[in-house]
């Protein structure tokens, strides 16, 4: 008798087995601020992944784009209907819904007292604040925020994109939950 090969590409029941594990162990909450992000295949490309991470809700700030965007849904592929989302508001209104639910805010930013990703506090129900394209977080925002965090980077370009960003930023998070569950 044979055993099946470990390394073949999972089929759809055996990766909706593992999905299930994983999130029977997961417990933190997360969640995200958008301020001011209007790529419509950003802000796309963050809910489809918000999707994947759990995120429960994201509140959009600013003059950030809707899901519902055209766009959007390129990139979102209907995943925007599995993530709770609220309409633009002003980053402060943001931070306060985000507090008032049980979150502690984490801005995404290079700023001189934050520190990196991995060293961030990130376990519990933690939303993660990400900021414009161009820009990145207002200074509204990181005012706002209980603490903040960067990604280190070693090669010669100063920032990734924020949907990529907002990626590397939410799997650091579960990370460390499962990383602390483990140990």
């Amino acid at each position: 008798m044979s055993t099946p090969n470990p390394r073949r590409q999972l089929k759809p029941t055996d990766v909706k087995r593992l999905n299930r594990t994983w999130r029977r162990n997961t417990e933190g909450r997360l969640a995200l601020i958008l301020e001011s992000v209007t790529g419509p295949f950003n802000i796309g490309s963050i809910f489809r992944t918000a999707a994947a991470f759990g995120v429960e809700t994201i509140w959009l700030a600013g003059n950030a784009t809707p899901p519902s965007n055209p766009k959007a849904q390129k990139t979102a592929l209907g995943t925007d209907r599995l993530v709770e989302w609220h309409e633009p508001v002003p980053v402060a209104e943001a931070v306060r819904a985000a507090r008032e639910d049980g979150f502690r805010v984490v801005a995404v930013e290079l700023t001189g007292d934050a520190v990196p990703l991995h060293e961030a506090k990130l376990g519990g129900d933690v939303c993660l604040v990400l900021g414009s394209e161009d820009h990145g977080c207002s200074p509204a925002c990181l005012e706002a925020a209980d603490s903040v965090a960067y990604i280190p980077q070693v090669g010669r370009v100063g920032s990734v994109n924020v949907a990529v960003a907002a990626a590397i930023s939410m799997a650091e998070a579960r990370r460390q939950e499962w990383a602390s569950a483990a140990g």
